[in-house]
């Protein structure tokens, strides 16, 4: 394992370091359908170790360095070899609250945050081997505008719902703590838990609209029609369907993924999308959340995305960006998100078994 990570690494450095000039292919090079348009049809993989928001010591950079890109792959490399680390079989029980990860020391844990009570390791993590680039030039972040990649600030709303969210969170300290205040509890209902757990939509945007890459499951397929396009995105399985040349529902129809209309402008299919549900994809999304994206061919073997986000219920201002998606031969497969998935069930289940103990000890007390 350590060998074969050993050669990711140089082959991520050297392809960095061979790269030249990506510019788009002439119109009479990219794919077209028999009716003339553009032919967007295809397998991608959109992982890329590009942040969505810059990290702030880049300011308004737009472009890494090269040497600042392959330090960049290399970390990435180095973080995977840890987390493949095999673990100790003979190994003590792990300290309260959970374990490091796999690959990282007892003293890392307060640095890393929570610690490990069993999830993933860097086996399942896909996060794609180096930053995207456009025209040659790797980028910081996949968010241009603002100018210093980080989100416009918050409305006023969106800062109270922000703040009513911190209030209300309480870390798991294995006690049934809501019985002692007012209102509902966090468990009291399947629907309370959030979208991504209950397997109904993908997390971090995944499907989008804006459609971001993630931790894994990065593949999206597009299937191209006269009279619409089809993307199948492998978390979730969550499919859009893109009306062309169509009108918007009416408002009242509200969907996951909002209401999706396209256009073509010269060879660059235009997509916007609204009528959101109350929750949307998008972390800190409403229904007023408002994305216009463009799909313009590069080449026969590369996409360029681009939106633009609009939500005056949450931000301030609308936010833009840009990344490229890399055809591949992989095959989509089915993303099976609840078959033999225990987790739902568990969490209602121990929750009931925390309130049954703490009645327990109050009738105990007070007899």
């Amino acid at each position: 394992m350590l060998e074969q990570g050993r050669m990711v690494g140089i082959g991520i450095a050297l392809t960095l370091l061979a790269v030249g000039p990506a510019l788009a292919a002439s119109p009479q090079e990219i794919p077209r359908t028999p009716s003339g348009r553009p032919d967007l049809s295809g397998t991608y993989n959109v992982a890329t170790l590009t942040p969505l928001v810059r990290p702030r010591e880049f300011g308004e950079n737009l472009f890494l360095t090269r040497e600042q890109a392959i330090e960049i792959a290399e970390q990435e490399r180095s973080l995977l070899e840890r987390g493949s680390e095999q673990s100790d079989p003979n190994r003590d029980a792990p300290p309260a609250g959970g374990a490091a990860p796999v690959g990282f020391d007892d003293e890392q844990r307060e640095t890393l945050g929570a610690g490990n009570v069993g999830g993933y390791n860097s086996f399942w993590i896909d996060r794609g081997s180096e930053a995207f680039a456009i025209d040659g030039m790797y980028r910081t972040s996949i968010l241009t505008d603002p100018a210093n990649g980080q989100y416009p600030p918050l409305t006023p709303a969106a800062q109270e719902r922000a703040m009513g969210r911190r209030r209300a969170f309480r870390p798991n300290d294995g006690t049934a703590y809501w019985l002692d205040e007012e209102g509902p509890g966090p468990y009291d209902d399947i629907e309370q838990r959030p979208l991504a757990e209950r397997c109904l939509l993908g997390f971090g945007s995944t499907a989008g609209p804006p459609m971001m890459p993630v931790l894994y499951n990065n593949l999206k397929r597009i299937v191209q029609t006269d009279d619409a396009v089809m993307i199948l995105v492998e978390m979730n399985h969550d499919v859009r369907v893109i009306r062309l040349s169509a009108d918007h529902d009416p408002p009242a129809i509200r969907r996951w993924l909002g209401d999706s209309i396209g256009r073509w402008e010269g060879d660059t299919l235009v997509v916007e999308s609204k009528h959101f549900r109350d929750q949307t994809a998008l972390g800190g999304g409403t229904r007023d959340l408002h994305v216009v994206e463009r799909f313009t061919r590069l080449d026969a073997d590369r996409l360029h995305y681009e939106f633009t986000v609009q939500d005056p219920s949450t931000w301030s201002a609308p936010w833009k960006g840009d990344y490229v998606w890399p055809s591949t031969d992989e095959q989509v497969y089915e993303y099976a998100c609840h078959e033999g998935n225990y987790a739902m069930g568990n969490i209602m289940r121990g929750a009931r078994l925390l309130e049954a103990e703490a009645m327990a000890k109050k009738s105990a007390t007070n007899e």
